[in-house]
């Protein structure tokens, strides 16, 4: 069958199906029933979510879980978790609960700087396109006036207009670098909208001047466009505690195990292999609170990796010490949020979320998604320096292997029982299972 189609997006959600269905499944029946039986019960909820992209079919659906217990700038939270790996919510509330009373988790917002680039080339003489930026930058500022005056009401708008010169690593290349504030949006329709302002503007005013009429020394607008790299939209998380006060982990004294988690976060330090795990492991609880409060994960996930290699090395995000018997653990994260626009106002879920974390600003959500982060991060060198990282993830990720292997709700329960004190393996449930069959 030939699998090729024009005008798909112009079909019909119900002929979108039938299509897909009919090619590409051996039972098109029960493929096209798998996908009506994921819909919202509600249709007009339904309507919302087919509207949030293209070509909609159905709802792809993830477990959302909860953490509670987490003290943060004296003042407690219960998280909202969306992920499919086993034993992440668990682990942050182990971690909250480990830190509730020993002062809890702090919390700051640095700094909350965006940017964006005007992307252009030119061939002329330096010297008169500086000579000329430097004429134009108020006006050009003010082209965005329109777009930045409800901004600027609420805190937000531009912060920085500067030409900058990257022909040494480019020929020819130059950029507008432009920094927002943009209040409680994450702001990237409101900062990719004054770029391209910006640059029609740029554009039209070099238009005019003679030296740049010339072929070879005319500008070239590129491209428009926001960073996701923010290594000026800073928050920080630590916690920070006596040695005396943390109890023996798995027959480590308190003492050793602080010693133990400072050393894992010094080889994450200096080694990359384990730096990219270490720093996989905070953001399961940054993206699983950046999903549930829907933002943007994949743009928060490249910017927090762009920041770890930000010296030249890809290195821990998170750092550990023990001065004068108190150890601390602090994690500083460039996150770009926002708590109104996008899904925020739209997904019902989001706004269950927003609620559950007492409708925070933008700032107050980055510093909770930052003890997200740094409380996950926690758990997971726990399990790390003391009885391991398999015994307690496969422990949740039981139920998952018992789903896989189709056992039945009495063998479950036998297994659940059994697998406390043995090790969890595939092999070790499927054994467990061909043995207790009814």
């Amino acid at each position: 069958m030939d699998k090729r189609i024009d005008g798909f997006s112009k079909l019909s959600k119900e002929e979108k199906i039938d299509w897909i269905t009919r090619t590409h499944f051996k039972n098109s029946t029960a493929a096209a029933s798998l996908l009506s039986s994921y819909w919202n019960s509600d249709p007009s909820l339904q309507t919302q979510h087919d509207e949030f992209i293209e070509n909609t079919l159905t709802n792809f659906y993830m477990p959302l879980g909860v953490a509670p217990n987490f003290l943060i700038n004296k003042s407690l939270f219960t998280l909202p978790m969306v992920i499919e790996e086993s034993s992440v919510v668990a682990a942050a509330g182990n971690a909250a609960k480990f830190w509730l009373n020993k002062g809890g988790f702090k919390a700051e917002v640095i700094d909350t700087l965006k940017g964006g680039q005007v992307h252009f080339l030119y061939k002329g003489n330096p010297e008169l396109l500086y000579a000329f930026f430097k004429k134009i930058k108020k006006p050009l500022i003010n082209v965005t006036s329109e777009l930045t005056q409800k901004m600027e009401l609420r805190g937000g708008g531009i912060v920085s207009l500067d030409l900058v010169s990257k022909t040494t690593a480019l020929p020819n290349y130059y950029q507008l670098d432009v920094r927002f504030k943009t209040a409680d949006a994450m702001g990237a329709n409101f900062i990719n909208s004054c770029l391209e302002s910006l640059a029609t503007a740029f554009e039209n005013l070099a238009a005019k001047e003679t030296f740049f009429m010339k072929k070879e020394a005319s500008i070239e607008i590129l491209m428009s466009i926001l960073s996701n790299y923010v290594p000026e939209c800073l928050v920080k998380a630590s916690v920070s505690c006596s040695v005396d006060e943390i109890e023996h982990q798995e027959g480590i004294s308190g003492k050793k195990f602080a010693e133990k988690i400072v050393q894992a976060v010094a080889i994450a330090s200096c080694e990359t292999f384990r730096a990219v795990t270490h720093n996989k492991g905070i953001m399961n609880g940054v993206d699983a609170l950046i999903i549930a409060t829907g933002n943007d994960f994949r743009a928060i996930e490249a910017g927090v990796h762009a920041y770890a290699a930000r010296n030249g090395q890809y290195t821990s995000l998170s750092k550990a010490s023990i001065i004068d018997d108190q150890f601390t653990m602090e994690l500083i994260l460039p996150l770009a949020l926002g708590t109104v626009g996008g899904l925020t106002k739209l997904h019902p879920m989001v706004g269950w979320s927003m609620e559950l974390l007492g409708n925070p600003d933008a700032k107050k959500l980055m510093q909770i998604v930052a003890v997200a982060g740094l409380a996950q991060n926690f758990a997971a060198l726990r399990s790390l320096v003391t009885s391991g990282i398999q015994k307690g993830h496969m422990k949740m990720h039981l139920f998952n292997i018992l789903n896989q292997l189709g056992a039945k709700p009495v063998q479950k329960e036998a297994a659940l029982n059994y697998f406390k004190k043995n090790m969890v393996s595939v092999k070790a449930v499927s054994d467990f299972l061909h043995s207790n069959e009814t």
